[in-house]
């Protein structure tokens, strides 16, 4: 090796040295990033012209959060169910295991939705109003055992809601699972339905935490599994038959959340839910999914509900990215600003600027940091697992999920989207208090929390094309790090 080779490498090392700095101590950082690093832990730093101010006052307390994690579906199960032992394992760990995602909030349907195999109710006979046909063994096929599998991986256990798309056919003016209304007089036999599946799935091991009267009660256009209800009837209905049903049998502490739709009409259900003492005392808390936008998350919907009842909780119980056929073992893609949503091709004009193209892992990492700094106390992906088609979806409503699965040659994929969710879900722990959070750009954003063991947890989101190099202030104290172009990034600080 001649001279001018050695000056050359020990020029490059010397540079390498004058731009790169490290970060131990108290503080550990894991980062996901367009580049390939998937939850990778980060001790060296490169240098970043640009310079991004994150505060964090600990002693502005927030809402305590419930969870993170996503969806327990028909589709989801009886797809890992045609996987080998060993795959369905391998996600079952990923999702709830000790090294995995470490979900800690959950959904899942009651009776059948669109990512469902068919359609079918718990109730089929028409005209049993004592319910004495009332059977879920169409769950324990597939549902209910991965339920199970899940809960014997979860060292800390998962809160479940669970939520209707429909009451029994014989129930509704249209006697359909598709829209229609539910008909007065079988209000108290739905109240009772809906405990009958509390009852089912406690014998089963399984107790559900919370419960909202039906999935989105607008309706879905009508094609799928829906019921109408506006936000009067459904408080009545909660207040009248749902509320005291679950009294009555013991399950008063399941907790009802009103709504279950998107975010912009959150006011009006609001206002019904909690009109006076009578009905208030039986709702728990609101509903939302994220289905209007594809880049808003709408904070002062959040505060209109969070003012309007401040102990009461708002939790996100839908989002995916919809309307898109999974792209297979293709990482850029998921990084790319190529995703679109049923509105990109169907919203009305005025509402089209809210359905731009959108880069999928900055859609979810941008909603759960905005629910978080918006006083929504829970966030809940939708379908776990999904195939290479985006289903099985009895509907043909493709959709992406962040594992999907090919079962006719037993591969799984753990798309970037997963490592997004997991960068929140992993780190931060039901109990722990979101904490006040300032900064000042328009390319990165952060939340963080205080979990009950007492670290300090943020993530960080650079939506960029270049480098920031993050001054991290927690209670004055600085913390210097730098986070990659097109990233997430989680500091736990111990």
């Amino acid at each position: 090796m001649n001279t001018k080779t050695l000056l050359t490498m020990a020029l490059a090392a010397s540079f390498c040295v004058q731009n790169a700095f490290s970060q131990t101590g108290n503080m550990k950082v894991w980062e996901t990033n367009s580049a390939g690093d998937k939850l990778a832990e980060k001790t060296v730093f490169a240098r970043a012209k640009k310079k991004v101010l994150i505060e964090v006052n600990s002693k502005e307390q927030r809402q305590t959060l419930v969870g993170i994690g996503g969806s327990f579906t028909e589709a989801t199960s009886s797809l890992l169910a045609r996987l080998s032992k060993q795959k369905r394992q391998e996600v079952i760990d990923a999702y709830f295991g000790p090294y995995g995602s470490r979900y800690s909030l959950t959904r899942t349907h009651i009776g059948s939705c669109d990512f469902s195999k068919g359609q079918y109710s718990y109730a089929e006979q028409e005209g049993d109003t004592l319910l004495e046909h009332f059977s879920i063994a169409h769950d324990e096929a597939t549902l209910l055992p991965l339920i199970k599998d899940a809960q014997a991986v979860s060292a800390d256990g998962f809160r479940i809601v669970a939520s209707p798309w429909t009451a029994p056919r014989w129930m509704k003016d249209n006697k359909n699972y598709i829209g229609g209304v539910l008909l007065p007089e079988y209000q108290k036999v739905y109240a009772n339905y809906l405990v009958k599946y509390l009852e089912a799935y406690k014998a089963k091991g399984v107790d559900i935490w919370a419960m909202t009267p039906v999935n989105e009660p607008y309706g879905n256009n009508n094609n799928r599994e829906s019921m109408y209800f506006d936000p009067g009837y459904e408080a009545a209905f909660v207040r009248d038959y749902m509320g005291p049903a679950f009294e009555r049998a013991g399950f008063d502490n399941v907790k009802i959340l009103g709504y279950d739709q998107n975010r912009l009409d959150i006011p009006k259900w609001v206002d019904a839910m909690y009109a006076d003492e009578a009905t208030s005392k039986y709702f728990d808390g609101i509903a939302v999914h994220w289905y209007e936008s594809t880049v808003e998350w709408f904070p002062e919907m959040f505060a209109y509900a969070h003012e309007k009842a401040p102990n009461k909780l708002i939790i996100e119980t839908e989002g995916c990215c919809d309307a898109e056929v999974p792209h297979w073992k293709d990482d850029a893609w998921y990084w790319a600003c190529e995703g679109t949503d049923w509105g990109w091709d169907w919203a009305p004009e005025e509402q089209k600027h809210l359905h731009p193209k959108y880069v999928p892992v900055f859609r979810y990492a941008r909603d759960i940091i905005g629910c978080l700094n918006s006083w929504v106390d829970g966030w809940i992906d939708w379908n776990m697992v999904l195939d290479r088609q985006g289903g099985p979806c009895w509907v043909q409503n493709w959709c992406l999920a962040p594992v999907l699965a090919d079962p006719d040659t037993d591969e799984v994929y753990f798309t970037p989207m997963y490592y997004a969710i997991s960068h929140f879900s992993r780190f931060l722990r039901p109990g722990a208090k979101v904490l006040g959070v300032q900064c000042q750009s328009k390319e990165v954003m952060a939340t963080a929390v205080r979990n009950p063991d007492g670290t300090i947890a943020v993530v960080v989101m650079n939506q960029g094309n270049c480098p920031a190099a993050l001054d991290l202030v927690i209670d004055g104290k600085h913390h210097k790090l730098t986070i990659a172009k097109e990233a997430i990034q989680t500091v736990v600080l111990l």
